[in-house]
């Protein structure tokens, strides 16, 4: 389901290499709900969901900082979204997760990979071409 392709790439070394972690992030949630067994997986959901939230605040904050440097106008709009993503992520539930694990870990699969069709598609590539104007690669 997380599988990077070329449409992914900023051809911004940094920040695709940043970008497929965020694909791996997503595959081991992916992988395991896969799993379909009766074991409680609630610790593994919460380690990657703060794996995701650590990951996603060290990422916004290089991309907001690359694109601050450069002068980038579309930089406020862009925070607004980082912003809204990692607010929704630190108000999952943990008591909803530990009831309702399968549900929950499917929720956030679907919001992530949600994020990345809207996110990195569109908004990320809208500062790409800038970016390069300016020579980051």
């Amino acid at each position: 389901m997380f599988e990077w392709r070329d449409e992914y790439k900023c051809n911004i070394a940094e920040i695709d290499k940043q970008h497929r972690k965020l694909f791996e992030i997503g595959s081991e949630l992916y992988d395991l709900l896969s799993l379909r067994d009766d074991f409680d997986h609630y610790d593994d959901i919460v380690r990657i969901i703060n794996e995701l939230i650590d990951y996603t605040e060290s990422h916004f904050s290089y991309e907001e900082e690359l694109m601050s440097q450069y002068g980038y106008k579309g930089l406020e709009d862009h925070r607004k979204e980082h912003q809204a993503f990692v607010d929704h992520i630190k108000q999952i539930d943990y008591d909803e997760i530990d009831r309702e694990q399968t549900q929950m870990a499917m929720d956030m699969i679907l919001f992530i990979a949600n994020w990345i069709e809207s996110h990195i598609l569109k908004m990320d590539a809208a500062y790409k071409d800038f970016l390069h104007e300016n020579g980051v690669y």
